[in-house]
């Protein structure tokens, strides 16, 4: 069933506007006929875009929806360094948590409402993270219920994860999830703009690829051990495939210059922050082509 939705989905998204109201479930006060939540990236507004919702990069896709949409915009730290209120890896698990409780709550409360996740730079992270929880079973929420999950520059992307848009090289800093999303790769949907470096990392970047890993596991969790060891050992893997983790390292840091120059373009190019302005498919950007996503997967006759 998860890839007739995925499909359906996708078709009516490039001429949908609204919600005619010829879905197979109709909203009411308390169940609507899909709830979104949204997880917005580092350094971005949180608190402020949980009042208004057409703040941060994932505002446009969620705000002002037509009736029968309801969406929330998950407020955490948001942070990525160690001298902020919270390390990266507490900032994520804290999104990440916040948004299983939202989606929990309303599958609950509403048996039939269908549901959306999304999530831009760390919080493409955490809802990544989610969404191959719930693909693998392991949480509370019926995989079934979800429609879409929509990750903009997401510093976990796999190489062969759905990809919207031109290929891009390499995977996310982080490292991949190893196992990916499970039952619900069908409804996934990321989005890399070309030279975005926290989700196309270049595969013989290493030190990038150690930083990121070094980054996300900042407050490792023990019941996850297994799984940091099996995300470890790709990267290792990768290493020896390489020539060996110290002819390569000791190449790259030899090399410095370049990669502390190659950063300073990424950063100065702001092809991060344009996730609202450049097209990629159909005309449309990753949030345009999100917003009309949602809209198409809400009207979707029920099954």
């Amino acid at each position: 069933m998860a890839a007739l939705i995925g499909t359906a989905c996708v078709i009516a998204a490039a001429t949908i506007d609204g919600i005619s109201g010829q879905s197979g479930a109709e909203p009411t006060p308390q169940c609507p006929v899909e709830y979104v939540v949204a997880i917005p990236g580092t350094w971005e507004p949180a608190a402020v875009a949980e009042n208004n919702p057409d703040q941060g990069m994932l505002g446009a896709a969620v705000a002002g929806l037509p009736a029968g949409i309801v969406a929330d915009i998950v407020a955490y730290p948001a942070t990525g360094f160690p001298w902020e209120t919270e390390v990266y890896g507490v900032s994520k698990r804290i999104a990440r948590d916040r948004a299983a409780a939202l989606i929990e709550t309303m599958a609950l409360r509403c048996p039939n409402t269908r549901i959306g996740l999304l999530g831009y730079s760390q919080g493409a992270d955490a809802a990544g993270d989610l969404a191959a929880e719930i693909g693998a079973g392991g949480t509370a929420i019926d995989p079934a219920r979800v429609v879409a999950v929509g990750l903009l520059s997401d510093p976990r992307r796999a190489a062969d994860d759905p990809l919207v848009g031109p290929a891009v090289p390499g995977e996310g800093a982080a490292g991949p999830r190893i196992g990916g999303f499970g039952q619900l790769t069908p409804v996934v949907h990321t989005f890399c703009l070309t030279g975005d470096l926290y989700c196309a990392t270049p595969t013989q970047d290493f030190v990038t690829r150690l930083a990121g890993f070094a980054v996300r596991i900042s407050e490792a969790d023990p019941a996850r051990a297994q799984d940091y060891q099996r995300e470890f050992g790709h990267l290792w893997d990768a290493l020896l495939r390489s020539g060996g983790p110290q002819e390569v390292l000791q190449q790259q840091w030899a090399h410095n210059q370049q990669w502390v120059q190659r950063l300073s373009d990424f950063h100065a190019s702001g092809v991060h922050l344009r996730y609202a302005t450049e097209p990629v498919a159909d005309g449309m950007t990753p949030v345009e082509w999100t917003r009309r996503h949602l809209l198409a997967c809400a009207e979707r006759p029920m099954s």
